[in-house]
């Protein structure tokens, strides 16, 4: 593909993949009002994989055959990480608030930048350094507005609020997501250069969904018996936010380095407050809009870089 038209494209389709990844919360929320957050999660990456699997399998049988076994370790190593961050991030919901989790979950694109040097010989830019520090504050900015209100003065939850009980266990949860998206992310920046896109998402969507089930089975949930209306829920999160927004930037990761891609992730957080206004009714603050303007910023900073 020529370079032009590339320059073009690799936006286009992290646009299309920030818009598809913020359909997740509106989807796990609609969802979560019938499902635990371990049952979602398998199901999610279960269906992800059945809908692939006659492409991947029907048209990709003999690249999936030749994968060497280092290709096919390390993408099962991308499903474990994978599985890892959906299981503990979902699950953080239910210890912490939604502010905490999301600000220790979004420190993924920080690892991803303090790794990528050591672990992928990637410099990292100035420019997307600086990108990655202003959308990450515009990300801290959305979160604070959702745990902090003004009465006589801003009122924030205590360092002791956030570090005590259930709370901790909950933050340290959402931390160890961040962790792993990290990992996801480093390990399809050293694989897609050398693998097509559809069988690297199989075996890592493949891996995640056999992962995901059983921590479903071993903490005593099922996945059978819901409404019918939970699992078109879930059957929206396979199709869109993994099958649209995840392979997109799976797809980014052969053509830029993984810091910048995690850099555009930080651009859930306004895709998710838009879908929220509409299907929600959630109108978003001042202090959303402005936290939304800084991400776009460093996103565009970043992506001047690209």
């Amino acid at each position: 593909m020529n370079q032009p038209r590339m320059r073009l494209l690799i936006p286009f389709t992290l646009l299309i993949a920030v818009l598809a990844v913020s359909t997740a919360s509106i989807l796990i929320r609609f969802a979560q009002r019938e499902a635990a957050s371990l049952v979602i999660a398998a199901l999610r990456l279960a269906f992800a994989t059945i809908v692939l699997a006659p492409h991947a399998l029907l048209h990709h049988r003999t690249e999936l055959q030749r994968l060497t076994r280092r290709a096919a370790w390390l993408a099962l190593l991308a499903g474990f990480f994978l599985s890892i961050h959906f299981a503990t991030w979902i699950s953080s919901l239910e210890y912490t608030t939604v502010a905490s989790s999301v600000v220790l979950v979004s420190t993924g694109p920080l690892w991803v930048a303090l790794l990528s040097p050591l672990t992928l010989r990637e410099p990292l830019r100035r420019a997307v350094f600086l990108g990655l520090v202003l959308a990450f504050s515009g990300g801290l900015v959305i979160s604070l507005a959702g745990a902090c209100f003004w009465e006589d003065g801003l009122l924030c939850p205590s360092l002791s609020q956030v570090l005590h009980g259930r709370a901790l266990f909950g933050n340290l949860l959402a931390l160890v997501g961040a962790w792993a998206v990290a990992g996801y992310l480093i390990i399809g920046r050293k694989l897609r250069p050398h693998v097509s896109l559809v069988p690297y998402i199989f075996v890592v969507y493949a891996a995640a969904a056999l992962f995901l089930s059983v921590y479903m089975l071993l903490a005593g949930y099922s996945p059978l018996g819901y409404q019918p209306l939970t699992y078109v829920w879930i059957l929206l999160l396979a199709l869109i936010p993994q099958l649209i927004g995840h392979s997109a930037y799976n797809w980014a990761l052969a053509h830029l380095p993984a810091a910048f891609v995690a850099v555009t992730t930080l651009g859930e957080p306004i895709g998710s407050a838009i879908l929220a206004y509409f299907l929600l009714q959630e109108s978003p603050t001042p202090a959303v809009m402005a936290g939304g303007a800084l991400i776009l910023g460093g996103i565009y900073l970043a992506l001047r870089q690209a």
